[in-house]
């Protein structure tokens, strides 16, 4: 997926890779470093020095781009870091952010949406019960005068640190609309979930009559339907491009085992079951690869490109998971030890297939975008 780049583009992935490799290699990503806060916030910080939280917000809001297509920049950076399994809300982050650049308020892009471009702050976004998406809103919102009160709860949320800021998609009588939330407002709790992936930390949130001012509303109250799928497509992409990094580590070093591990008298390689094993599992890479890239290009160019991120979502997450298991046989018993990196991998791609909707969902969806779908059902 960095092959086809321009050279601004190169350095930005140069640029994450030194820092990854420097900052949180996968031997910090097994001993959890990121979960002490002091650690978490030095490398939110780092970060966004290089600019991995601000890839989304137009220049004029204070962000910028490599190139003229921010999403496809997010979606190399997210690739390189999936590569890694890096654990900060990069998606979460990157998302909340562009919500406030197009639709915040002066208030909310003066004072929030800086510390999330310059990782002082993360974000996570509110759009699940179970692990698929609610469009129009897992929360219920209730506006009163100058207020707004949100009941409610939203499950499978990475935890965006104990700064973090919450964007709240909630259904009201009008329709969706979008609220910016304090983690420490009074009302919230947060539950750590048990999550398959052990290299990042996810909540369920629940909001207890938990009321703000209508100054907390991102957008116009109602009208925040085109937004949220927006921002779907944006997280998508995102998430099918991180997937695909961390497909590509796994069978990478699945490839090099394969060449390496000898069995009666030969590389395990060599046998002819092993060759279209690989074969095939390559064909799944570069395919998701590619379609990642490609929706990554039409969502950063097109009004919407809602098509393309919900084809890239379901075939990455379906050929990344048969891509994993794939390079379990590869690896024989020593694949399925704790010592050994490759169930983080399954871990991470299996996760990732069901954040902001599993294949299914997607499919429905894009039956629906096409005419196709029941009307109202997704």
């Amino acid at each position: 997926m960095d092959d086809d780049v321009t050279r601004d583009q190169r350095m930005l992935l140069d640029a994450a890779t030194s820092f990854i490799d420097r900052t949180c290699p996968l031997t910090k990503v097994r001993e959890r470093a990121y979960d002490d806060a002091a650690y978490a916030d030095a490398y939110r910080r780092q970060a966004g020095e290089l600019g991995w939280y601000s890839l989304l917000v137009p220049e004029e809001a204070g962000g910028g781009s490599v190139s003229e297509n921010g999403v496809e920049d997010a979606a190399l950076v997210a690739y390189t870091r999936g590569r890694r399994l890096q654990p900060d809300p990069f998606i979460g982050t990157n998302v909340v952010a562009y919500a406030l650049a197009v639709a915040g308020n002066d208030e909310q892009r003066a004072k929030v949406l800086p510390s999330l471009m310059s990782g002082e702050a993360g974000g996570a976004w509110l759009i699940a019960e179970t692990g698929r998406p609610v469009l129009d809103g897992p929360v219920r919102a209730q506006p009163t005068g100058e207020s707004i009160e949100l009941s409610g709860r939203a499950s499978f949320v990475q935890h965006p640190g104990p700064d973090g800021w919450l964007l709240v998609t909630a259904a009201t009588a009008a329709g969706p609309t979008q609220v910016l939330l304090p983690l420490d407002s009074p009302g919230v709790t947060l539950s750590p979930l048990t999550s398959l992936d052990v290299s990042r930390d996810f909540v369920e949130v629940r909001l207890d009559g938990v009321r703000l001012p209508s100054s907390s509303i991102v957008g116009e109250p109602g009208s925040a339907a085109d937004l949220v799928a927006r921002q779907l497509a944006l997280a998508c992409v995102l998430t099918a491009a991180e997937s695909v990094g961390a497909m590509d580590t796994d069978l990478t070093t699945a490839v090099t085992y394969a060449k390496e591990r000898i069995a009666f008298g030969r590389p395990i390689g060599s046998f002819q079951a092993m060759k279209h094993l690989l074969a095939d599992t390559s064909l799944a890479l570069e395919m998701g690869k590619a379609v990642a890239l490609s929706a990554a290009r039409s969502v950063g160019t097109d009004d919407y490109g809602l098509e393309s991120a919900s084809i890239a979502k379901a075939l990455v997450a379906e050929s990344g998971i048969e891509l994993g298991q794939n390079c379990f046989q590869v690896f024989g018993g020593i694949g399925y030890t704790w010592e050994h990196d490759q169930h983080l991998f399954l871990r991470r791609i299996t996760t990732d297939a069901s954040l902001y909707g599993d294949p299914a969902w997607h499919r429905e969806r894009l039956c629906q975008l096409s005419g196709l779908g029941v009307a109202g059902s997704i």
